[in-house]
């Protein structure tokens, strides 16, 4: 009877141990809401993903302006943990809806205060990239014309016709172009400008890809300048069939000629993850992040610190003086301004 009941008392403490031992505990996953043209190396991921054991899942949901719209009707139940995607042409509508929880990353001391927008940290800057006007330096040389410097030297009677650009209706970087203008002329003169440059025989096309690849002379088109961004040039040399020294086209990056993109992340108000979305943010802002952003999405880091590939360093120009326009105002007078250039564009 004793010996059973030695057995009983073992068998039961051996459950009680048992019981106390933790379970194993699932992975923790951290969804990102992204624009569509979101796109980072594998090992960069992975890399997060191990340092802190989690799971980092991309919700793509549409281009900037959709993804900002999505997040805006889920806010009460959110979609995601953190969006990443939102430009300053898109930002006053983000932190109108309310959607971000503010977040002061320690990263934010190695960015530019010129690409901080949201002086409560809402939403803080990634990346940037320029629009700006290209041109095929082979054309300007056998021709013997000096390239446009800016704006206004696409009105001289030298660059009749030899202009592409896309409608800011259907295009982003045709709505950047529009931004530029008017951030360049103002209001009351933007308009006076596209009119003249209707009267210089510009080319309108719906998108960038018909605008570079169809029209522009560096690709077989009948036009040496055309709207396209600032990374094109290095761009050109980096996909190059055939190795390069130089690149066979250059940008405009006179004051006031290209307008700059800022993009922004931020972490979705309600996340249940809060402590994994600060360390994504984190994440995104540092150095290892940063160099990955160009040749995986054509944009370029805000960080500092982080190191330009070596044909960018070479080859991109930067403009020193982009035209600007506060988000806010970009915010209440987009679709007049689109509206009031189809009007006097467009018009037969």
């Amino acid at each position: 009877m004793k010996l059973k009941s030695f057995f009983l008392i073992t068998i039961f403490a051996i459950l009680a141990t048992s019981c106390k031992t933790p379970l194993p505990t699932e992975t923790r996953v951290l969804t990102i809401m992204t624009h569509d043209s979101f796109s980072a190396s594998e090992e960069v991921i992975a890399a997060f993903k191990e340092q802190y054991g989690v799971d980092v899942q991309f919700l793509e949901a549409g281009d900037a302006g959709t993804t900002v719209n999505k997040a805006a009707l889920s806010k009460d139940s959110p979609m995601a943990d953190v969006l990443y995607g939102v430009d300053n042409t898109f930002l006053s509508r983000a932190l109108d809806e309310e959607i971000f929880e503010p977040y002061a990353s320690p990263l934010l001391a190695d960015i530019p205060d010129k690409f901080k927008l949201d002086d409560q940290n809402r939403a803080l800057p990634v990346d940037f990239g320029d629009v700006c006007l290209n041109y095929e330096k082979a054309y300007f040389e056998e021709n013997d014309l000096e390239p446009p410097s800016n704006l206004e030297d696409l009105l001289k009677p030298e660059y009749k016709g030899l202009v592409a650009v896309e409608n800011p209706a259907t295009s982003s970087p045709g709505l950047a172009f529009l931004f530029a203008t008017i951030g360049h002329f103002g209001e009351d003169g933007y308009l006076d400008y596209w009119q003249s440059l209707v009267e210089n025989e510009v080319k309108i096309v719906n998108d960038w890809e018909t605008a570079y690849y169809a029209e522009f002379s560096q690709w077989g088109g009948e036009y040496p300048i055309v709207v396209s961004y600032g990374s094109s040039p290095p761009f050109e040399v980096i996909f190059a069939e055939e190795a390069l020294d130089a690149p066979p086209t250059a940008a405009v990056t006179g004051p006031g000629s290209c307008f700059r993109q800022i993009e922004f992340v931020g972490i979705l108000a309600g996340t249940p993850n809060r402590d994994l979305a600060e360390k994504w943010i984190d994440f995104m802002l540092s150095p290892a992040f940063q160099e990955d952003i160009p040749l995986n999405m054509y944009v370029f880091p805000v960080n500092q610190n982080a190191e330009l590939n070596e044909t960018f360093a070479k080859h991109l120009a930067i403009p020193a003086e982009p035209a600007t326009l506060a988000p806010s105002q970009i915010a209440a007078k987009r679709e007049e301004w689109i509206q009031a250039w189809t009007e006097e564009v467009l018009r037969d």
